[in-house]
């Protein structure tokens, strides 16, 4: 990693931008969500993975706990217009309004504009380069 790659993963602060990575719902498929978080991780953020079948209430919580600046949600079950408003809800309900939201995963096109509506800055779908999301991360994340 170069040194210019290093720092720009971190805040004004020089502390690492903290990614949580989560799998909401049902979904037991977790290789793309792995993926996304080894290279985030590889990029120079701290990445918190909460692993499989995760409610929107754990998830928050795990948000909150861990002082995330950006939560990436992965989800293949086409249940994402269903799980992310809750997970928002959650999100915003323990004073986390301000975190970045991206998501991934299958999700169909027309629904694009409700999950920017709801405050998804970005929407990953299969073949994205992972380097594509550091990208992401690094643009949009801010340290407090």
């Amino acid at each position: 990693m170069t040194a210019s790659s290093e720092t720009s993963t971190q805040g004004e602060a020089g502390q690492k931008i903290r990614v949580l990575i989560a799998k909401p719902g049902l979904d037991g498929h977790d290789r793309g969500a792995k993926i996304v978080a080894r290279a985030l991780r590889d990029g120079g953020c701290e990445v918190i993975y909460t692993g499989i079948r995760q409610t929107p209430q754990m998830i928050a919580e795990a948000a909150l706990q861990e002082d995330v600046d950006v939560v990436g949600l992965s989800i293949l079950s086409g249940a994402h217009l269903e799980l992310f408003p809750r997970i928002v809800e959650e999100l915003t309900s323990r004073g986390l309004d301000d975190v970045i939201l991206f998501c991934g995963g299958i999700i169909p096109e027309e629904d694009t504009e409700a999950l920017e509506a709801m405050g998804f800055s970005a929407i990953f779908r299969p073949g994205t380069n992972t380097q594509e999301i550091v990208s992401f991360v690094y643009d949009n994340a801010h340290s407090e």
